[in-house]
């Protein structure tokens, strides 16, 4: 014991074994709905749910447990709610790519991220997007994946006199999810701690005891294979051979960086890890994403991305790698509960999306809305990813417009080069995709 605690620096951290062994509990219980959520998604997209539970499991014990170890921070990774999104909504259902193809485009994003983390290029080219356009890209894909939930649920339905309009709200799935949310919103409310995995419980409670959920044969099984997924993105590789391929490659590598960086800032930040406004070690923290994204690509997941769910255990007194630690064994010991998959539907999942979009677009408030020539291409990603049902058409959309406001404003200078370059690469981007 005392050579963990010397290891993890605990006594300099003011903490014990004991509150990082409940910090890691709790930072778990908050962010165990993507095991159930992240299945859905991709089995949208027509992958295994079995075998992409069990790689979100095994890349977000992978990455977190690197976090803990290498990096020594408190900080939670796994698969990110969003760019899963992108994944199976944008790309293998809005552009018609197979989903094996996609996720070779997942393994060439990783393997750069690789390389620039390691070069340390990676915190570079994150600073030189404009702040106000990461924030609109968080904020958008908030929107986009509330949108998604309330579709899920059966409260926005498609219409051919208003495009949508509101679904049949008594029906009893619908009424299902309609609960779900509320109850979320008042666990949120009264900041009850992993109040979206308790929604989601309560949730599946309910609609087993009303008939509308079967309830498994067992609760405990061995992990599901990754066999219908493991290896599939290696063997597509050559398939990453066109300008519209190319460009899911770079918004994966976008949204995942913006993602990633804004998180693990925020939380370092109150964690109180924050010197002369550096993140120490982050060099170490962003390579732990990037292992966890690599593995997550060879075994069949999404990219990963910090939490902001990490949070919950910081809250209780995590401030070592140690926290992380017990996540990533947290998230080992899920892998024998697959058979929860079962219960937990489309109206299950529809309130944790939702509330997620809720916490995503509390980025809208720190966007410069003063300034036209920046809030209107800001307003575009934001609108547009819901709008147009894609995350990567949100994103084009205000990178496109970006430098012709700032050139507008006699402010072209103040664009850097990559931001001129990007706006071109979408340009074409959207001439390849528009039907």
């Amino acid at each position: 014991m005392s050579t963990i605690a010397k290891y993890f620096k605990l006594d300099e951290l003011n903490t014990s074994i004991r509150t990082e062994f409940i910090a890691g509990l709790t930072t778990f219980a908050s962010m165990a709905y993507i095991l159930f959520v992240n299945p859905s998604v991709l089995g949208a997209a027509g992958m295994d749910k079995g075998a992409v539970f069990t790689a979100t499991a095994v890349s977000a014990a992978v990455a977190t447990l690197f976090m803990g170890i290498v990096a020594l921070y408190p900080i939670a990774i796994a698969p990110g709610l969003g760019v899963n999104a992108f994944f199976a909504y944008s790309v293998v259902i809005g552009m018609g790519v197979k989903w094996q193809t996609a996720m070779a485009g997942v393994l060439v994003a990783a393997l750069i991220f690789l390389v620039l983390t390691f070069f340390k290029v990676r915190e570079k080219i994150i600073n030189l997007i404009p702040q106000n356009l990461k924030l609109a890209i968080a904020s958008g894909i908030g929107l986009f994946i509330a949108f998604i939930g309330l579709h899920d649920a059966g409260l926005i339905v498609a219409s051919k006199d208003t495009m949508v309009s509101l679904g049949h709200l008594t029906s009893p799935t619908s009424l299902l999810a309609i609960f779900g949310i509320i109850v979320s919103f008042i666990l949120l409310s009264r900041q009850i701690p992993a109040a979206i995995f308790i929604g989601m419980v309560l949730t599946s409670i309910v609609g087993i005891l009303f008939g509308l959920i079967k309830l498994p044969a067992t609760l405990v099984s061995p992990a599901p294979s990754l066999a219908p997924t493991f290896g599939a993105s290696i063997a597509h590789l050559g398939d990453i051979n066109s300008i519209q391929l190319v460009t899911v490659v770079i918004t994966f590598l976008l949204v995942t960086f913006f993602d990633t960086a804004g998180t693990m800032i925020g939380l370092a930040t109150q964690a109180g890890f924050m010197k002369n406004n550096e993140m120490p070690r982050a060099g170490r923290a962003l390579m732990a994403d990037a292992v966890g994204m690599t593995v997550g690509a060879v075994i069949g997941t999404s990219p990963t991305s910090a939490y902001v769910e990490s949070s919950s255990g910081i809250a209780v007194g995590g401030r070592s790698g140690l926290t992380s630690v017990f996540t990533g064994l947290f998230f080992l010991l899920a892998l024998f509960f697959s058979p929860l998959l079962t219960v937990v539907t489309s109206q299950v999942t529809a309130p944790a999306l939702v509330v997620v979009g809720v916490l995503m677009a509390n980025s809208l408030r720190q966007i410069d809305w003063d300034d036209f020539a920046i809030a209107a291409p800001a307003f575009l990603i934001v609108i547009g990813m819901p709008l147009t049902y894609s995350i990567s058409d949100g994103i084009a959309l205000g990178f496109i417009l970006y430098p012709i406001t700032m050139i507008a404003t006699g402010r072209a200078k103040q664009v850097h080069a990559l931001m001129y370059g990007l706006a071109l690469l979408f340009i074409f981007f959207l001439a390849i995709v528009a039907p």
